[in-house]
């Protein structure tokens, strides 16, 4: 047995298939609740998520490619530091 390499072309639309958003109007047009989230569970995600949404934690750039902020080093100093794992060989 031995192996072939092939391209493979996928298309998942057709010209005559209604985008998302069609659909989702559509959907609303005829009274269809079937995709649209219900109101208690939206307001549960609200509950969950405005907490964190409204939370002034700063944000701390640091360069690309390293092992994070110098603030998170400050942060993890009493417990005695982060210690980066040497570069690989």
């Amino acid at each position: 047995m031995g192996g072939e390499e092939i391209e493979l072309y996928v298309c998942n639309t057709r010209d005559d298939e209604a985008g998302a958003y069609e659909r989702l109007i559509g959907d609303a047009l005829k009274g269809d609740s079937t995709l649209f989230a219900r109101q208690d569970g939206v307001e549960e995600a609200w509950r969950v998520v405005d907490p964190i949404l409204s939370m002034k934690t700063p944000v701390h750039v640091y360069q690309a490619g390293t092992w994070g902020p110098r603030e998170a080093d400050r942060m993890l100093a009493p417990f005695g530091g982060w210690h980066n794992p040497p570069a690989a060989l």
